[in-house]
C-alpha cells in the first residue's frame, strides 16, 4: 500500500473511533428528549394502571367496604345479600350516621355467613347513583341476589330517618339526634337479617293488576282510584314502579283507602285504545269510572299527597254572604261560584264534574243560598266568574254568567271558566305561571309588584298604564310580574341592568322572546313596542353560549345562536339531545351518544347534535324540554313536527332504530344493501 493511501485510511479510522466515543459519552439533545418522552409515557401508563387497579380494589374503612362504579358489579356478582349506603361527603346526616353504620357492619360481619356492608359516594359514582335512582342522602338499599330492596324507614325524626337533598344547606342537613340514629341502626339490622333468610321473598304487591276482565268492575265501583298504563320495556315505567308501589302501600292504610292499580297497555290494547294511551307511563284518576288526567308528582310522597288532595270534594260550599264579600275585597285570584238549588240538582252534579277537571288549577265554590244569589245578581242554576276588586277595571265586565243545566256538558263549563279566568291585566306569579299564563303572545311588564296596603297605589299606577294598551290588543295576553320573582328571566332578556324601574317583554308562541328597549315607561312606549311586534319589526333575544370555534366532532354542539342554522336546517335530518351538565342520566348517555354519532358519521344528510338546555334558549316551542336528557328527531322538510324519543332504552340499539325509523336522508352502503 502506498504511504498516501495508508495515511488516509488511518485518518478515516480515527474519525470513526472519535464519533463512537462522542456517542458513548453523551447522546445529543433530540435523542435525549425522545428517551425522556418515552419514559414519561411509560410512567403515565403505569400511573393509569395503578389508578385503575385502585378503582377495582375493594377497600375497607372501619369495617365498611368502599364500592364505586368500577368495582361494584364484580363485587356483588356472587353475593346473596349486601347492605348499601349511598352518601354525599358534604351531607350532615351521612356524617352523623357513619359511626352507627360502622357498628351495623361489625354486627353483620359476625353473622354466619357474614353479610357485607358497603358504602358508595353517590357524588362520584354517578352511574350507580343513576342506576339505583338515588335522589337524597343517605339512601339505604339492601341488595338481594342482585335486586335492590328499598329500606323503607319513615322520614320523621322520631324514627331516626333523615334525608339530605342536593342543594340543602349544611346547617339544615346537620339536624338529628344520636338516639334516633341508633334506633335507625337497629331497624336496619333487623331488616337485613330478615331479607338474608334463604326463604325470604318480596311481599306481594299492594298495587292492583287490572285486565279487561276486571277493569270496569274495579274502576266503576271506586270513588277514586289511580291507574297507571305502562309498558314492560319502558324505562320511565321501571323507574316509577317502586315509587308507585310505595305510594300504594301508604294509601292503603288510609280510611277509607285510596287504591292504586296498573294496566299492561301492551297486553291490554283495547283498554289502552279506549283511554287514548299514546305514551308510557300514562296515569289517570277514575271517579266512579270517569277518567281524569293525573298531573301530579311521580315519587312516593308526591303521589300520596296529591291523591289525598284529589280525594276531597272539588268544590267548597259558601254558607255566608260575608265570605263572598271577603273574596272580592281581599282575594288574589279569580272567583268561581256555582249557584244551585241543592245537592240533588242535576246542574250541581255537572258542575262538580267540571270542577274535578280543573281542581288543580282553580278553586271552585258553590252555594245554595238565595241571599248570595241575590248579591251576585244571578239565579239558581247559574255559574258566575269574576275577579277580585284589585283586578277589576273599567275596560272589562265585573262578572261573567253562564246557565248550567243537567244536560250541560262539563267541557262547556270548563271552557267558560278558562275563557274568563284571567283579568285583562293579571298578576303573573311563579306559582301560577305554568298553568295560567300559557297563552301566547304574552306581554309582560316587570317592576316591583306589591299589592300590600303601603305599595298598592304604586303597583296599580303602573298596571293602569298597561290596561290602556291591553284593551286595544284583545288577541294578546297581558300581565304584570314582580321583577325579583322573575330575576332570571329579566336577566336572560338583557334587562337586569337597564336602569329603568319598569321593563317589558313579549313571549311569542314559537318560544322566542322580545325585549323592549330601555326607556322611560308609559302607555305610549308600551303601545309602540306591541305594535312593532305585531308588524314583525322586532328581533328576538336569545340566551346563548358562545358559538364553538371548532365544531368538527361527531356530535355537533348546538347553542342558542346556532339552533336555527343547525337543528332547523330544512335540508338535514337532525337528532338533538337536550341535556344538563349536572344530570346523571345525561352523563350515562354520553358514551352511547358518541358511539351513535360515530356510527352515522358518514351520513351527510344526518346530524347528531347536543345542546346544554340550562345555558341556552330553545327558540322553538315545538321542542319542549321538561326533563333531562330529552331527545328529538327533527326530520328534513318538517322541522315543526319533531319526533320525541320516549319509551325505549337509551342504548345504541334503540337509538339507532329510532333514527332508522324516522330518517329521510339516510343513504345505504353496499354492505348494508
Amino acid at each position: 500500500m502506498r504511504p498516501r493511501k495508508a495515511f488516509l485510511l488511518l485518518l478515516l479510522l480515527g474519525l470513526v473511533q472519535l464519533l463512537a466515543v462522542a456517542g458513548a459519552e453523551g447522546p445529543d439533545e433530540d435523542s435525549s428528549n425522545r428517551e425522556n418522552a418515552i419514559e414519561d409515557e411509560e410512567e403515565e401508563e403505569e400511573e393509569d394502571d395503578d389508578e385503575e387497579e385502585d378503582d377495582l380494589e375493594v377497600k375497607e374503612e372501619n369495617g365498611v367496604l368502599v364500592l364505586n362504579d368500577a368495582n361494584f358489579d364484580n363485587f356483588v356478582a356472587d353475593k346473596d345479600t349486601v347492605l348499601l349506603e349511598f352518601y354525599a361527603p358534604w351531607c350532615g346526616h351521612c356524617k352523623q350516621f357513619a359511626p352507627e353504620y360502622e357498628k351495623i357492619a361489625n354486627i353483620l360481619k359476625d353473622k354466619d355467613p357474614p353479610i357485607p356492608v358497603a358504602k358508595i359516594d353517590a357524588t362520584s359514582a354517578s352511574v350507580l347513583a343513576s342506576r339505583f335512582d338515588v335522589s337524597g342522602y343517605p339512601t339505604i338499599k339492601i341488595l338481594k341476589k342482585g335486586q335492590a330492596v328499598d329500606y323503607e324507614g319513615s322520614r320523621t325524626q322520631e324514627d331516626g330517618v333523615f334525608l339530605c337533598l342536593p342543594g340543602w344547606s349544611v346547617q339544615w342537613c346537620n339536624l338529628g339526634s344520636p338516639n334516633s340514629l341508633h334506633l335507625r341502626g337497629s331497624k336496619i339490622v333487623a331488616k337485613v337479617r330478615e331479607v338474608s333468610q334463604p326463604d325470604w321473598t318480596p311481599p306481594p304487591e299492594v298495587t292492583l293488576v287490572l285486565t279487561k276482565e276486571n277493569f270496569d268492575e274495579v274502576v266503576n265501583d271506586a270513588d277514586i282510584i289511580l291507574v297507571e298504563f305502562y309498558a314492560p320495556w319502558c324505562g320511565h315505567c321501571k323507574k316509577l314502579a317502586p315509587e308507585y308501589e310505595k305510594a300504594a302501600k301508604e294509601l292503603s292504610k288510609r280510611s277509607p283507602p285510596i287504591p292504586l292499580a296498573k294496566v299492561d297497555a301492551t297486553a291490554e290494547t283495547d283498554l289502552a285504545k279506549r283511554f287514548d294511551v299514546s305514551g308510557y307511563p300514562t296515569l289517570k284518576i277514575f271517579r266512579k269510572g270517569r277518567p281524569y288526567d293525573y298531573n301530579g308528582p311521580r315519587e312516593k310522597y308526591g303521589i300520596v299527597d296529591y291523591m289525598i288532595e284529589q280525594s276531597g270534594p272539588p268544590s267548597k260550599e259558601i254558607l255566608t254572604l260575608k265570605q263572598v264579600q271577603e273574596f272580592l275585597k281581599d282575594g288574589d285570584d279569580v272567583i268561581i261560584i256555582g249557584v244551585f238549588k241543592g245537592e240533588s240538582d242535576p246542574a250541581y252534579q255537572q258542575y262538580q264534574d267540571a270542577a274535578n277537571n280543573l281542581r288543580e288549577d282553580y278553586k271552585f265554590h258553590h252555594t245554595f243560598s238565595t241571599e248570595i244569589a241575590k248579591f251576585l245578581k244571578v239565579s239558581q242554576g247559574q255559574l258566575v266568574v269574576m275577579q277580585p276588586e284589585k283586578f277589576q277595571s273599567k275596560y272589562e265586565p265585573r262578572s261573567h254568567m253562564m246557565d248550567v243545566q243537567g244536560s250541560t256538558q262539563d267541557s262547556a263549563i270548563k271552557d267558560f271558566v278558562l275563557k274568563y279566568a284571567l283579568p285583562l291585566v293579571g298578576h303573573r306569579k311563579v306559582s301560577n305561571d305554568a298553568k295560567r299564563y300559557t297563552r301566547r303572545p304574552l306581554v309582560v311588564v316587570y317592576y316591583s309588584v306589591d299589592f300590600s296596603f303601603d305599595y298598592r297605589a304604586a303597583t296599580q299606577f303602573w298596571r293602569s298604564k298597561v290596561l290602556e294598551v291591553a284593551k286595544d290588543f284583545p288577541e294578546y295576553t297581558f300581565a304584570i310580574a314582580d321583577e325579583e320573582d322573575y330575576a332570571g328571566e329579566v336577566k336572560d332578556l338583557g334587562l337586569s341592568e337597564s336602569g329603568e324601574d319598569v321593563n317589558a317583554a313579549i313571549l311569542d308562541e314559537s318560544g322566542k322572546k322580545f325585549a323592549m328597549e330601555p326607556e322611560e315607561f308609559d302607555s305610549d312606549t308600551l303601545r309602540e313596542f306591541v305594535t312593532a311586534f305585531k308588524k314583525g319589526k322586532l328581533k328576538p333575544v336569545i340566551k346563548s353560549q358562545p358559538v364553538p370555534k371548532n365544531n368538527k366532532g361527531p356530535v355537533k354542539v348546538v347553542v342558542g345562536k346556532t339552533f336555527d342554522s343547525i337543528v332547523m336546517d330544512p335540508k338535514k335530518d337532525v337528532l338533538i339531545e337536550f341535556y344538563a351538565p349536572w344530570c346523571g342520566h345525561c352523563k350515562q348517555l354520553e358514551p352511547v351518544y358518541n358511539s351513535l354519532a360515530k356510527k352515522y358519521k358518514g351520513q351527510k344528510g344526518l346530524v347528531i347534535a347536543k345542546m346544554d338546555a340550562t345555558a341556552n334558549d330553545v327558540p322553538s316551542d315545538r321542542y319542549k324540554v321538561e326533563g333531562f336528557p330529552t331527545i328529538y328527531f327533527a326530520p328534513s322538510g318538517d322541522k315543526k313536527n319533531p319526533v320525541k324519543f320516549e319509551g325505549g332504552d337509551r342504548d345504541l340499539e334503540h337509538l339507532s332504530k329510532f333514527i332508522e325509523e324516522h330518517a329521510t336522508k339516510l343513504s345505504r352502503t353496499k354492505e348494508e344493501l
